[in-house]
Parts: C-alpha cells; structure tokens; sequence
C-alpha cells in the first residue's frame, strides 16, 4: 500500500478519518515545529502553534481546494500566520512609545475590493520562498537580517528573493489588469 499524498489525507480529513489526521500530524509537526521554534525563539510558543495550525487543517480541510494552493504551502503561510500573530503581539507589549507619525500609506494587503485580491492572487501564484521573503519583510516588518535569519538563509539569498519576487509580482499585476 502507497504512502497517502497530501491531498488525499486532507480528503479524508475533511470527511473525518480519524487515522488521517494522525498521519497529517506524524508527516507534518516536525517541520511546523522546526518553522514555528525559528520564528519565535520559543519551544512553547512554537507548540501553541503548532496545535493551532493542525486545528485550522481540521477545520478548512473539507473545504480545501488543490488548484488555489499547494497543501505544503497552505500550511506553511498558516503556520507562518500564526507566528506572524504572536510577533506582532510581543511587538506591541515591547513598544514604549508610539511613532510622533503614523504612515497612513496603505499596506498592499489593505487595498479596497479588487486591487487587494488581486495582490493576495498574485502573492499565492509567486514561488513560495519569494512569497515568504516578501510576507516576513513587508507584511510582517521583519529586517532583512531578521528575515534571512528566519528563512535561515543568507541576507544576499533574502534580497535576491525579494527582488525576484517583486519582479514576479509587477509582472503578474500589470499582466493581470483585471479584465480578464
């Protein structure tokens, strides 16, 4: 008998197999874990995590659909997500003072109606390490250090990342003027 693919175990627990959830957790929590533990520095966090993203599997499994996104990298960005949560959280309890100025300029993902989908469309169609450089520096205000760090890859590999992924973007939105 075959190993299962992802698709199938998210099949099976969208119909509620218990053995396939078990599966997902034995193929999947040890690379959560190892993502989780580098971007929060936090054995127990990284846990927390880690339990949250394989109840969102639970939850979002009947409803995943292959053609929007690869498994491995719906649950890569969820995990991501997550992490992303709970830095921002520390950031705020951190932070002392407020800005004297706020930017008011919107983030890509705070566009109105159309233009923000068609980013988030964009940023699921770009390779998922581009895709990652770009959510930990832009999004998640992380410094290129900080980033490189947590993709445990170079700051020279980050920036190439970055530069190959927002080439793909503009691409991708100036190619994708909405009238399809």
């Amino acid at each position: 008998m075959g190993a299962d693919t992802d698709e199938d175990l998210v099949r099976r627990i969208g119909a509620g197999d218990p053995a396939a959830v078990q599966a997902m957790v034995t193929r999947k929590l040890p690379r959560i874990l190892a993502l989780a533990a580098r971007m929060l520095g936090d054995a127990a966090e990284a846990e927390d995590v880690a339990q949250e993203t394989f109840v969102r599997i639970w939850r979002h499994a009947s409803g995943w659909r292959q053609e929007r996104a690869r498994f491995d990298t719906w649950v890569h960005r969820v995990a991501l997500n997550l992490c992303y949560d709970r830095l921002r959280k520390r950031r705020e309890w951190t932070t002392d003072e407020l800005p004297e100025v706020a930017d008011e300029t919107p983030l890509p993902d705070a566009l109105p109606g159309d233009e923000e989908r068609r980013v988030h469309d964009a940023l699921q169609r770009i390779a998922p390490r581009q895709r990652e450089a770009i959510v930990l520096v832009y999004y998640q205000e992380l410094s290129n250090i900080e980033a490189a760090d947590a993709m445990q890859v170079s700051v020279d590999a980050l920036e190439s990342l970055l530069a190959r992924g927002r080439r793909s973007l503009q691409t991708m939105l100036v190619g994708d003027d909405g009238n399809d």
